[in-house]
Order: C-alpha cells, then structure tokens, then sequence
C-alpha cells in the first residue's frame, strides 16, 4: 500500500487507518516490515494530478475529485484550507493519479494544454550579468510590445502639450466644422 505523506513517520498512522479499514488487524497484532520512500522517475515535468480525497467540515463529512497541474501535490493542503477550511489533519487522501491531457475534467486545467500558449511578460528585471555597474538613470522595468495594442487606446508620454494622433485627427475635424459653419 502507498500512503502519501511529505514526512516518514507520518505515514505510519495513515497507513494503520486504511489497513484497519480493510481487515480486521489491530496495532498489536500487525507488524510493519518497511517504511520507505518512492522517488519519482522525472521529479521536473509538468504533470496533471487527480486527486480522490475525503474531507470533514463543520456540516459533515464529504468526498471530493480535486485537479492540480504541478509538479507535485504539495498544493493540495493549502488549498483545501483556502476554499473549503478543511484542516491538515482532517483530509484524508485515497487515491491520487497521473492523468493523461485529454482525462482532464477541469478547465482551469485544461487552459494550459494549449501548445501555442503565451504569457505576458510586464516586469522585466534585468540579470545581473546584463547589467551595468553605474547607470544615471533609475531601472525601468515596465516593458509593452513594441507598436499599438489592439483594443488599447493610446496614452499621452505625460509631456505637456503633446497629443496622439487621434486627438489631433479629432481637432482638425472640428476646426473644419467651425470654419463651414462660419
């Protein structure tokens, strides 16, 4: 039987819970030949984790299917606390899978199966190989694409005086208009 557990001797107590739910052996009577751990074989890739827990809240006691793209599922208990205020102690873990892309009920999962996908990259700070030692000016870290978003409209540089030039297609239209009505 695999109890997972982040530390070694608290897998023992997990684990005489589900034995003793399946047969009828008690502490004294049972003997535990091995506790050992189980490396993983890529410990580094990106992995989809279905997780089949029982929890206890204030109104009762409730089973649960939880997804998580990680790593690992260390994020699990932290979550559980967040959205439901289950504590550590009470979620009890049954069963946890490595489910393949197209197994994914989830579509907050299912968002970043996308190949083509790409993030936005707002707060860029330079390494401190790229930098200079001394520079005159303050760092700059807030960084757009080069060229007008679509959807955006433009915003003056903040020099006093300066216009876009929408606003000065704007102006120009309304001049005209003043001199026709004249």
């Amino acid at each position: 039987m695999k109890v997972p557990s982040a530390l070694q001797e608290y897998k023992v107590s997990p684990f005489r819970h589900f034995v003793s739910q399946l047969k009828k052996i008690k502490k004294s009577s049972g003997e535990i030949v091995y506790c050992g751990q189980v490396f993983e074989k890529r410990p580094l890739r990106v992995k989809n984790f279905g997780i089949w827990l029982r929890y206890d809240s204030r109104s009762g006691t409730h089973n649960m299917y939880r997804e998580y793209r990680d790593l690992t599922t260390a994020r699990l208990s932290p979550n559980m606390g967040a959205r439901h205020g289950a504590q550590v102690h009470s979620i009890q873990v049954m069963k946890v899978r490595e489910i393949a892309a197209s197994k994914c009920r989830w579509s907050a999962i299912k968002q970043f199966h996308d190949s083509k996908i790409k993030f936005p990259l707002p707060h860029r700070v330079l390494r401190r190989q790229h930098k200079s030692r001394f520079i005159t000016k303050r760092p700059n870290t807030f960084f757009w694409a080069q060229g007008p978003r679509p959807g955006v409209p433009q915003i003056n540089s903040g020099k006093p005086g300066e216009k876009t030039k929408q606003n000065k297609t704007k102006n120009k239209t309304k001049q005209k208009k003043h001199l026709s009505t004249n």
